[in-house]
């Protein structure tokens, strides 16, 4: 510090008087830092309570409409008026009616990030919100294998973009370390849809010949109806981005764009170009993410579609067998949201994703080796194995957009990622066959618990992998005096 005399040339008064001017200039910053931090927080919290809840509402519903055709196969099927008996479908005609869903959903979900930016995040989603929600109510009139199958394959071409362009719409508005959660809340909320169909599916079973109609079409008119009635809502309140958010202060729009000035995406930003697309299509780390979703997609799918069947096979009859797929959703719910949080409070995504995978590999090789009468104990390891399987999932697609170096291949990524999912899905719907029900379906369990084997393994590996760039990153930085590049996050 240098010495500076004072009018009275007193150095030492000087002294103390530019102590002062210091001190006063670090509480100065400290202060304004504090402030920034907490009108931070309060920011994001106001964003959260506009954006999680609604978000999380609209997959709800969609994976609802999804998934409610796996209660239609086994509803009032005592007294032949499933979907099978009244449409006089075979059981490989109904998983051909599966397929034909995954397809459509694998080709359109990289488009549909496109057109989200380009007709607006509120449009597009309240768009394709419409759209299944009138496809699920057709399904209720559907009156053959043919028409099943057709409206299945349009259902498929609509919720295709949903949850991709959710995780892309989040970039609009949150930092990358803020992401994760809240992906895992919106996931998770797909459990709780398994959860509420059930429930729903029981309710709905007591409605049958009600007005003519089977219960089945019931279920598919009753939980269409809510989606094309909240795509209004959606179209009106989802806001789009922060720089013409009128429910935020002038200071809060202000904040919200220079929070997202390095981490996110803008209403104004540029599209993906083709050097940053061709970055990510060769990138061949991602392409071990992209392989252990592939693992985890098959027990998601096929517990999406036929956790019905399997409590069915564990001596539950008829309606009750709907009911009894309440618990295993509304466990792995709880489980899912935890496992969420710890991985992100930790920094560990790929520990939980494996951890979580290892523990569902365990309960589906149990179920399949217990003797098929064993209901009780068959049932707890189908709660066990539903919470191990959904919970990695969340982890594992915050690891993924945590470590792509562009937030404007995020899109792209995340898509990719989920259309090579696909390929698991369509397996996960052929596992558990008719044929096997008496048998307890030890086909698919076992097909299950070795996917999530791989899973456990893929994730341990990649680990590793991210621990060796890290290491590599920081010595080329020590030896060379390099600026040190970004840490890959695991």
């Amino acid at each position: 510090m240098a010495t500076i005399v004072d009018e009275k040339g007193s150095p030492e008064l000087a002294a103390i008087s530019d102590n002062d001017g210091l001190e006063e200039n670090a509480a100065r910053v400290i202060e304004a830092s504090v402030a920034k931090t907490a009108a931070d927080k309060a920011l994001v919290f106001k964003q959260d309570l506009r954006i999680v809840p609604l978000s999380a509402g609209i997959y709800l519903l969609c994976y609802l409409d999804r998934s409610n055709i796996g209660n239609a196969k086994t509803l009032n099927s005592n007294v032949h008026h499933d979907l099978l008996s009244d449409t006089g479908m075979t059981s490989y005609q109904f998983t051909i009616a599966l397929m034909v869903f995954l397809v459509a959903y694998a080709v359109f979900e990289v488009p549909s990030n496109y057109f989200l930016k380009k007709f607006s995040p509120s449009k597009w989603i309240a768009f394709l919100m419409f759209s299944w929600g009138v496809m699920t109510i057709g399904l209720g009139g559907a009156q053959s294998y043919a028409s099943v199958t057709a409206v299945r394959f349009l259902l498929g071409v609509f919720e295709a973009g949903l949850f991709p362009g959710l995780v892309y719409y989040l970039t609009f508005w949150y930092r990358t370390e803020e992401r994760s959660m809240r992906v895992a809340i919106i996931l998770a909320s797909a459990t709780l849809a398994g959860a509420f169909g059930g429930a729903l599916a029981y309710g709905i079973g007591h409605m049958d010949q009600a007005g003519g109609l089977s219960a089945w079409r019931w279920l598919f008119i009753i939980e269409g109806i809510p989606s094309v009635l909240s795509s209004v809502a959606v179209f009106f309140y989802l806001p789009d981005y922060p720089e013409i958010a009128t429910w935020l202060t002038v200071e809060e729009r202000a904040l919200a764009v220079e929070r997202l000035r390095v981490e996110g995406s803008h209403s104004h930003s540029e599209s993906l170009t083709w050097a940053q697309a061709k970055s990510t299509l060769t990138d061949w780390r991602l392409y071990a993410h992209f392989a252990i979703y592939f693992g985890i997609s098959v027990p998601f799918s096929s517990l999406s579609l036929f956790t019905p069947s399997i409590t069915a096979g564990l001596g539950y009859a008829n309606l009750y067998a709907q009911l009894m797929t309440v618990s295993p959703y509304a466990v792995a719910y709880v489980v899912t949201i935890f496992v969420s949080w710890s991985a992100d409070h930790y920094n560990a995504r790929g520990l939980h994703t494996a951890v979580s995978a290892l523990v569902g590999a365990c309960a589906f090789m149990a179920s399949a080796l217990l003797p098929p009468t064993s209901y009780q104990q068959r049932y707890g390891c189908l709660i066990v194995a539903c919470s191990g399987a959904f919970a990695c999932i969340p982890p594992l697609l915050g690891w993924l957009s945590s470590n792509v170096e562009s937030t404007a291949a995020t899109g792209l990524a995340i898509a990719l990622n989920i259309s090579f999912g696909a390929p698991g899905q369509i397996t996960g719907v052929w596992i558990y066959t008719a044929d096997e029900a008496k048998k307890g379906y030890p086909t698919g369990h076992w097909v299950n618990a070795g996917m999530l084997f791989f899973v456990a393994v893929g994730s341990v590996a990649l680990v590793f992998y991210y621990r060796m760039l890290n290491h590599r990153i920081l010595r080329r930085g020590a030896v060379g005096g390099e600026t040190v590049e970004k840490l890959y996050r695991y």
